[in-house]
């Protein structure tokens, strides 16, 4: 008789099993692989990966901000306010900067904060929410956190009680919300955004899919929305987001705001607007909305990934629920501290006059300028190519163009069980070392094929990689002539 084992897939949580996260999925498996071989010296036909599968900037090259970085480097090693040489090294506001944030963090970097983050980063945060609204935001509203996937995780705790309670998500997604649904036992309810209209969001689908998931037996709890948009690059127009807050407030919903890449807005006809700024706009008419908004330090301009910090404001939300919500951040004791440093630095950054505004707008905008110039590059790159075609990137840094196969490479996807844009994507690394992540991932139309890339390779870099890739496509879709 054999013995149950201990420990096996069979019986460990089937929801861990049961998610999936495409950004990294088979694909950046098989990139890491290549990436060994590589570094052994073996021959792949190519020289190097191109990561243009994940928002990671600065392992593309981007240069980190060097504010951010001066009072990080204090804050971690104190002593360097005592040497005479720091007064020549660091601009007289970075010393003021982390004189400020050491003074106030008890025990500095390498101890625990309060578990919603450090108060003195929480007031810097609120300082820079109520200079981009126009309206007060609340310390106490205010939780520091480990990027904003710890924002999604704390949301989704709250809201799923079983499989029947719902999420409604866009498509093409974040795969982040399907896995973290899956881990909890939600269900996720896509509303997909309309391609042919710039990846717009149409309030009135949204309402017919609420319907739907009601009239299947689900739950609808919350609407969430990411704006910029990841993966398909669109801002949305201010009448929707105006029509979304309407929405959840007719029909009791929980709005959950994913604004990562409020920095990253090239469209020269469209602005950032943050749904707590139309929530307070509308007034009376928002005020049963529970919102909860999210920012990170991993996009915009800073590309701080590795570091894992962000916030979340809740707006709306009752005291009991707070109450629930500090208690998940007391398991987790605290958000990491130079995480939490960060984020109040993006929130709070060098103001014109201090010594170090010239520098910090300078690198901020020449980044901002060049994503803007790439994000042109990339899609215009994109639609010379053959049975490709892909929307204007407005914001974010994320590219989805649309593939059109032919029929031989769908029929060939189907008899290997595996998508044709996963193909797609598996081959352009296998011959290219470009790494992409496929359609499939992200949820798409049926019948239609898709892939996300970056626009994050240097600009420099630009010419050549869409060379390749151009070669690469033709090749590909013409291989059986």
């Amino acid at each position: 008789m054999s013995k149950t084992p201990t420990l096996d897939v069979s019986n460990i949580n089937p929801n861990v099993v049961a998610a999936e996260y495409a950004v990294r999925g088979a694909i950046a498996v098989k990139a890491q692989q290549h990436g060994e071989k590589l570094r052994n010296g073996e021959d792949l036909g190519f020289e190097s990966l191109v990561q243009c599968n994940i928002g990671n900037p600065q392992i593309l090259n981007q240069k980190p901000i060097s504010f951010f970085r001066q009072v990080l480097a204090i804050c971690d090693y104190p002593e360097l306010l005592e040497k005479e040489e720091a007064k020549k090294i660091f601009p007289e506001d970075v010393l003021a900067r982390a004189r400020e944030y050491l003074s106030n963090i008890k025990g500095g970097t390498g101890a625990y904060s309060e578990s919603k983050g450090a108060l003195i980063c929480r007031e810097h945060v609120a300082k820079g929410i109520s200079e981009r609204d126009g309206y007060p935001c609340e310390v106490d509203n205010i939780w520091l956190t480990d990027g904003a996937s710890a924002s999604v995780n704390y949301i989704m705790r709250i809201l799923i009680r079983n499989q029947n309670d719902a999420v409604l998500v866009p498509i093409p997604q974040y795969p982040l919300y399907s896995a973290t649904l899956s881990l909890y036992g939600g269900t996720m309810v896509g509303y997909y955004l309309e391609e042919q209209d710039g990846w717009q969001c149409t309030v009135e689908k949204l309402r017919q899919t609420i319907q739907q998931t009601r009239d299947s037996g689900k739950c609808p709890r919350a609407i969430a929305v990411i704006n910029p948009g990841n993966p398909t690059g669109q801002v949305l127009d201010r009448e929707t987001q105006i029509g979304i807050v309407k929405l959840c407030a007719e029909e009791n919903l929980v709005l959950i705001a994913d604004e990562v890449y409020q920095c990253n807005v090239y469209a020269d006809d469209k602005e950032f607007f943050s749904f707590k700024r139309i929530v307070m706009e509308m007034g009376e008419a928002a005020k049963s909305v529970p919102l909860l908004s999210m920012n990170s330090i991993s996009k915009g301009f800073f590309g701080e990934c590795g570091r894992r910090g962000g916030y979340m404001e809740c707006v709306n939300f009752p005291q009991g629920v707070k109450d629930q919500l500090y208690k998940l951040a007391s398991i987790n004791l605290c958000p990491n501290i130079n995480g939490q440093i960060c984020i109040a630095m993006v929130m709070n950054p060098p103001k014109p006059g201090e010594a170090s505004y010239e520098m910090y707008n300078k690198e901020k905008m020449a980044i901002l300028d060049s994503l803007k110039r790439r994000a042109k590059l990339v899609v215009e790159s994109l639609n010379a190519m053959e049975g490709v075609t892909c929307n204007r990137v407005e914001g974010a840094l994320y590219a989805f163009p649309r593939l059109q196969l032919p029929k031989y490479l769908l029929e060939q996807a189907e008899a290997s069980g595996k998508p044709a844009d996963f193909n797609y994507c598996m081959s352009l690394l296998d011959q290219t070392g470009i790494v992409t992540v496929p359609g499939s991932g992200f949820g798409q139309e049926q019948g239609t094929l898709h892939l996300r890339t970056t626009i994050l390779p240097p600009e420099n870099d630009m010419q050549t990689l869409t060379e390749r890739w151009k070669k690469f496509h033709q090749a590909y879709i013409h291989q059986s002539d």
